[in-house]
């Protein structure tokens, strides 16, 4: 059997969760049926495609909100675009990311191809728009030029005018690389010494670009109140600015960090490649942010065997079992958040016993191999439709 060949198209050039997500399920493909191609800018992304093994056409996609040659460069990428996927034989384009989808609908009438829309956001925009109109003018032109439409919750789903035809594929992880091996107490050796933290100290963790709706500051604020509570306690901010955005929110920040009360108590280890060690070494995960579309580092702590507290919105609900796996409390309650982080710093018999819970859910709801499986589904209706 010749694999059918796949055109995924990104057009960032650093990586956040949703290229690591697209660089796992681009690698856990069957290759006897589908070989994977991408369509992504020069940086990180391209080159961790290429370290992978994947066919990369680089080739940059523009901007398009607010440029005064949207036109042109919308017209000119979709067919580069289409040239490619007409090249390769592509029999399936897959658009990873909304700048992409602008780009990959234009491309796949002018190739004849279908189009598979991963809508893996709440909006159009990064934030949320003050007008709404527009944003749904746009998801409901890309609803219909897309032959299937994939989201990453039901979470997002709901917000897509075209929710019911859209397919939920939760994101996955290849759990051979989140071994409960690495859960050692060397790695929170490591991190106590490179934070001078006592080696016995309860560590309360988050990981999240430096971006206000992380929430490190409603994470720090948190973190004030818990120094009273439980002296003992240290706390652990993973995370920089990959995307080079640049504001006063990191100084924002580093002020509520040098407080006395936490000057000693909050270390920063900044943008991280590899996030294991950190999380093994981290007691309890707490996510303080707006909602998310998913939140991928909420599977990636559960499945080092950590309990999540976190605001119960966005597609939080969907991955965290409330008493089981972690705690989820009223959104914006931070009060709440603070006394259930509390709770379980007194009763490590529980955290342990939720992080344990945790990896079991993982295991049976968040491989990469199952989310793989859900995705060539779909595609084999989309060949078998041609």
């Amino acid at each position: 059997m010749t694999p059918s060949p796949v055109l995924f198209i990104d057009h960032a050039d650093a990586l956040g969760g949703a290229e690591r997500s697209l660089l796992l399920l681009m690698t856990f493909l069957d290759r006897n049926r589908w070989q994977p191609h991408l369509i992504a800018p020069p940086g990180q992304l391209a080159k961790e495609a290429v370290a992978a093994g994947h066919p990369v056409h680089v080739q940059s996609l523009p901007r398009l909100r607010g440029s005064s040659r949207s036109l042109l460069d919308l017209w000119k990428q979709a067919r580069r675009i289409s040239k490619t996927a007409r090249e390769i034989g592509a029999a399936i384009i897959h658009s990873n990311t909304v700048r992409a989808t602008a780009y990959a609908s234009l491309a796949a009438r002018l190739a004849s191809v279908p189009l598979v829309w991963h809508m893996r956001d709440f909006w159009l925009s990064e934030a949320e728009p003050s007008s709404k109109w527009a944003d749904r003018t746009g998801k409901s032109i890309f609803c219909a030029l897309a032959s299937r439409v994939i989201t990453n919750s039901h979470a997002v789903a709901e917000h897509l005018p075209c929710s019911t035809r859209a397919s939920v594929l939760h994101n996955g992880i290849d759990l051979a690389h989140f071994d409960l091996a690495h859960n050692t107490a060397h790695n929170k050796a490591c991190i106590c010494q490179a934070a001078g933290f006592p080696v016995d100290a309860p560590i309360v963790g988050m990981v999240g670009r430096t971006r206000p709706w992380k929430g490190q500051d409603t994470f720090l604020h948190m973190a004030l109140q818990l120094a009273e509570q439980v002296p003992e306690c240290r706390f652990l901010i993973v995370g920089g600015d990959p995307f080079g955005v640049q504001d006063d929110y990191e100084a924002h920040l580093l002020a509520l960090g040098s407080q006395p009360s936490l000057a000693d108590r909050v270390h920063w280890s900044g943008q991280l490649d590899d996030v294991r060690p950190a999380l093994a070494a981290i007691d309890l995960y707490v996510h303080p942010g707006a909602p998310e579309p998913f939140g991928l580092v909420n599977i990636e702590a559960m499945a080092m065997g950590k309990p999540v507290v976190a605001f119960a919105h966005g597609a939080l609900p969907e991955i965290v079992l409330h008493e089981e796996t972690g705690l989820l409390v009223a959104p914006g309650d931070a009060a709440a958040l603070t006394a259930s982080v509390s709770r379980l710093l007194r009763d490590p018999e529980k955290y342990h016993s939720m992080g344990r819970a945790g990896r079991l859910r993982v295991e049976e709801h968040f491989r990469i191999e199952r989310t793989v499986n859900q995705l060539e589904g779909l595609y084999q209706e989309l060949v078998g439709n041609v």
